[in-house]
């Protein structure tokens, strides 16, 4: 599946997370397709290859401390997990958020913290972080994320309107940011708890 994916660590991450426990039971014979699966609550699972190219873009390294927004299923903060020294992820959907959490602690992801809260403020209390990835797109990224992130860490994200987002990453180096755009993908949008 490396599709451009040529981080030996994400391929790796990917081998050791069993997608399988993360994709609704109906659907388990499909859990290793390249390709999003309905979770529900109108939400997905992204990917494998969206999943391995966020974590390869964000450039994680053993040691970061990694903030993913929109933790879905759990399967993006498996990944991280395997990658990172650890992760704080965060779901909006309360069912969503309790399935997660039940199942990342019983598959022994000690190293991640899951909140039930709106990821468009991040996570003040426990920034700064070397990577935030945002699993849903927005036309901007939020200041929150600009705030919460490390000199040197990453932010990835996809921006931009439904059907036109592009995913960026921003790195940033003291008071400036540098701005890559790394291709065209498609994902649900960032919601904020004003919006709901």
């Amino acid at each position: 599946m490396r599709r451009g994916i040529h981080d030996e660590r994400v391929l790796a991450a990917l081998r050791s997370v069993p997608r399988e426990h993360f994709v609704p039971e109906p659907l388990r014979d499909r859990a290793y397709e390249d390709c999003a699966l309905p979770i529900g609550l109108e939400q997905t699972i992204s990917q494998p290859f969206t999943v391995a190219f966020m974590c390869q873009e964000a450039r994680i390294a053993a040691t970061d401390r990694v903030l993913e927004i929109g933790t879905g299923s759990g399967y993006g903060a498996a990944v991280l997990a395997e990658l990172a020294q650890a992760v704080y992820t965060i779901e909006r959907i309360e069912e969503l958020y309790d399935a997660a959490s039940s199942r990342l602690a019983a598959l022994g992801y000690n190293n991640v913290e899951v909140y039930h809260r709106d990821g468009t403020l991040g996570l003040a209390e426990e920034a700064p972080f070397d990577a935030i990835v945002v699993a849903a797109g927005a036309e901007a990224v939020p200041d929150a994320y600009l705030k919460q992130v490390a000199d040197g860490g990453r932010i990835i994200m996809p921006i931009g309107f439904i059907g036109a987002q592009q995913m960026v990453r921003l790195t940033r180096r003291g008071t400036q940011w540098q701005q890559d755009m790394l291709g065209g993908f498609g994902f649900v949008p960032l919601v904020s708890g004003e919006d709901e």
